[in-house]
């Protein structure tokens, strides 16, 4: 059995990312797979890598319970909209606080290279978007995709991610609401 987890990074844990976690792990346990869920905006946690990797701070329980999701997940799914060409702060701060070397990734000792602690998972980043997805592509160069997939998920061994986008969600009817949510089902259906 599949294990897949579903991280939805949008600060309004009601937004219509909300809807798009729901949809897949809808499909997801369609497929009978094990599903589990973080809302980061329900966790409490300081967002701030204060000392940077020079100091550790200590995790919250909060971020103890979703780095044990993380690690036990076979898939990872990250939803969350594209703010200023990336992603929200909240986001980020998850990140900078549990993708940490000795847990993510470990620096070799006397070199630039670094092992991967993430080996063996893949993921699904679907982001929304309140531009066209090409023109975010070809004109913005997909920052947000190019944080968390290369230089975040790859970086520490999850490989092949995927990346879909949703959009244009600000100016989307009920219908293409709908028919959106009705792919991101099948994705979950489909453990993709």
């Amino acid at each position: 059995m599949k294990k897949i987890l579903i991280i939805n990074g949008h600060p309004n844990s009601e937004s219509f990312n909300l809807a798009i976690a729901e949809a897949y792990k809808k499909g997801a346990l369609q497929s009978q797979a094990s599903v589990e869920t973080i809302t980061i905006a329900d966790l409490k946690f300081n967002p701030n890598l204060q000392f940077g990797y020079q100091k550790r701070t200590e995790l919250e329980p909060d971020l103890i319970e979703s780095w044990q999701k993380i690690k036990n997940a076979d898939h990872l799914v990250w939803i969350h909209p594209v703010w200023w060409g990336g992603l929200p702060a909240i986001t980020k701060g998850f990140i900078d606080r549990l993708f940490l070397p000795g847990m993510a990734f470990q620096y070799r000792e006397n070199s630039v290279w670094w092992d991967k602690l993430l080996k063996g998972k893949t993921a699904h980043i679907i982001t929304t978007l309140d531009q066209p997805s090409w023109y975010y592509r070809l004109f913005s160069a997909r920052p947000s995709v190019n944080q968390l997939k290369k230089t975040t998920l790859e970086f520490c061994g999850v490989k092949p991610v995927k990346v879909s986008y949703i959009g244009i969600v600000k100016t989307a009817d009920e219908k293409l609401r709908k028919k959106w949510l009705e792919k991101i089902y099948n994705f979950g259906l489909k453990n993709k």
